[in-house]
């Protein structure tokens, strides 16, 4: 009956997962949703900057504490093993709903690209982001990144072991394809907003602080593989290195699994 509960929660877990992703998109982009980045201000500047800053730090302080081993050994005590993931997953995408919901815009232009052309580059520009985004949670083991694998093996009475470290696709041109992703579709935008570049820069900021903590988390787990890996593999932007052709016989699966 536990596992079956499992189970429930892990799909329930994804399914918020799944809505927080999809209001995303609308939510950035200005798409389609009852409240985008860019719907109308309902406060002054300064407490939307103060409001909209809390929101974002509130996310990324639970987002890369909640990652960190140490967390997950203490958090594991309590949790089951194979519900530790879908939690995370869970928390994290009940917290991003809070800040669409209680996102305060910032209406003033920072930059507005007029020629048609430009406009649909820029936007196209965005949605590869997203594409790049999604894809690259499938080039490592999605059902393991949102904790599905795991409570699926629980039921079956099966160990559960993390996916292998795997050089792949994606993964062989820059360390992180996922948040290279999002950090495309947060900024590649043909009108930027005020709110939208708080947004943008507060979450590239974060991005870069957080991918530290992560690679000496993946060094501690992987070992020489990883440190391999980071010699011959750039982290986010996709520049030529010597010897970047160069297979590792090594398998793993991502930085973002962690």
């Amino acid at each position: 009956m536990l596992k079956l509960v499992g189970i429930v929660y892990g799909l329930i877990a994804y399914a918020v997962f799944l809505a927080s992703s999809l209001y995303a998109v609308g939510f950035v982009g200005n798409w389609a949703v009852p409240k985008s980045i860019d719907s109308p201000e309902v406060s002054g500047p300064m407490k939307s900057l103060l409001v909209n800053t809390l929101l974002l730090g509130l996310f990324a302080i639970q987002h890369s504490v909640m990652a960190r081993p140490g967390f997950k050994a203490f958090w594991t005590k309590i949790v089951s093993n194979s519900v530790e993931r879908s939690t995370y997953v869970l928390i994290s995408s009940l917290l991003l709903l809070l800040l669409f919901w209680q996102w305060h815009p910032m209406t003033a232009i920072v930059w507005d690209i007029p020629e048609k052309p430009a406009r649909i580059a820029v936007q196209g520009l965005h949605w590869v982001g997203w594409l790049i985004a999604l894809t690259s949670t499938f080039m490592i083991s999605h059902w393991d990144l949102l904790g599905l694998r795991q409570v699926f093996l629980n039921l079956q009475g099966r160990v559960y072991r993390p996916p292998e470290f795997k050089i792949f696709a994606l993964y062989g041109l820059v360390r992180h394809p996922l948040m290279l992703g999002f950090i495309v579709a947060f900024w590649a935008t043909p009108t930027m907003s005020l709110g939208h570049l708080v947004f943008a820069v507060a979450t590239t900021g974060y991005i870069l602080i957080a991918l530290q903590f992560e690679e000496r988390d993946l060094i501690d787990s992987i070992g020489s593989a990883y440190v391999e890996y980071k010699k011959r593999v750039p982290m986010l932007l996709p520049w030529p290195r010597a010897n970047r052709g160069k297979r590792s016989s090594q398998v793993a699966h991502g930085p973002e699994s962690q």
